[in-house]
């Protein structure tokens, strides 16, 4: 049984989930503008250039939004609630929606400073993030 939906590996995503079974998280870069966004386009929202490359990210960032999640959407991650759902403002700029882990849900906070680790599942490495610690 799965923990949840995985992620459609695509030709628009697949350097991304390349990256992420490296251990590095990416983003994409328009060669035109210097724009930086997530994998999910082909074109740059900025310019709507299609000359795009990649980079690899710091993955770090600060928690901008959050809610725990109390109710498990699916019943494969029943054990898991509750957790923490939360949109990172990566510090190059985009940002991600992922869960906050290796922290109790009540710690978490607006302004928390986290890093990107990996979840291993069905053969893809999920990014996630935790607490910066020290």
């Amino acid at each position: 049984m799965t923990a949840g939906p995985i992620p459609e590996v695509t030709p628009v995503n697949q350097l991304f989930w390349e990256g992420t079974a490296l251990g590095e998280l990416r983003l994409r870069r328009c060669n035109c503008c210097g724009y930086l966004f997530r994998f999910v386009s082909s074109w740059c929202s900025a310019c709507w250039s299609a000359d795009l490359g990649w980079i690899r990210a710091s993955g770090i960032g600060q928690v901008s939004a959050m809610t725990v999640v109390h109710v498990a959407p699916y019943a494969s991650v029943a054990d898991r609630v509750p957790y923490v759902l939360a949109l990172v403002a990566l510090d190059e700029g985009p940002v991600m929606m992922s869960n906050i882990v290796d922290v109790a849900t009540d710690d978490v906070e607006i302004g928390m400073a986290v890093e990107v680790t990996f979840e291993a599942r069905d053969g893809l490495q999920l990014p996630q993030f935790r607490p910066i610690r020290g």
